[in-house]
């Protein structure tokens, strides 16, 4: 799980969230169109195209806005963009079962739920040469509890995170080659995305560079 550092709501969401009157008042149903649009592309590239959970690419198509704290929470502004992430819509991964937000659902526990929001998610996960996902202290009910409710250690995400942490693993390369295929991963590309499972390879391999 990558931090996510969240930025200001775009303004033309605050301006049609402003166009509220006596007569009519903003719900997060009634957000559609190029407001929507805005506020998701938003999301994405303050994200780097990334899930906020699990870290797989992202784009429009395979992706919806998901509310941390869950909108049926009756102390939630369902419009609260700092409550907002995007996450991935894995129904439309083939042999991807659901996780991630569609999993999670409206389960959601202050104490349990890691948060990507929280500038230390990032050091209470572990992972493998081999793809899997640990919490990095084993008494982290958090981490642990985390992991079951997004389905983080789903054998179809352990396959994915393992072929992108492999070519890394190639011993033909040089110290200097690695130095440099790592930090080219970990820095966002000329289109502002991150590399897929970055978390993983920052773990594993982030100690051959100062990122």
């Amino acid at each position: 799980m990558k931090h996510v550092q969240k930025g200001a709501e775009p303004l033309e969401f605050s301006y049609w969230k402003a166009l509220a009157n006596d007569d009519w008042q903003p719900t997060y149903d009634d957000l559609s169109g190029q407001t929507k649009k805005t506020v998701k592309d938003t999301l994405m590239k303050e994200q780097g195209y990334l899930c906020c959970y699990c870290e797989c690419q992202i784009d429009d198509d395979d992706s919806h806005i998901e509310h941390f704290r869950p909108q049926s929470h009756a102390d939630v502004d369902p419009l609260d963009f700092s409550n907002f992430l995007c996450s991935c819509q894995n129904q439309l991964q083939k042999g991807v079962p659901r996780h991630c937000g569609n999993l999670k659902g409206s389960w959601y526990d202050s104490t349990l739920l890691v948060s990507p929001f929280d500038s230390g998610c990032e050091e209470r996960f572990i992972f493998t040469g081999l793809g899997f996902i640990e919490p990095k202290q084993q008494e982290d009910r958090g981490a642990n509890e985390t992991i079951k409710r997004l389905g983080l250690d789903l054998p179809k995400l352990n396959s994915m995170r393992a072929s992108v942490i492999e070519p890394f693993l190639d011993d033909t390369l040089s110290t200097a080659e690695l130095q440099r295929f790592v930090m080219g991963y970990l820095q966002k590309d000329s289109d502002g995305r991150f590399g897929e499972f970055w978390s993983a390879i920052r773990y594993l391999f982030g100690d051959v560079v100062t990122v």
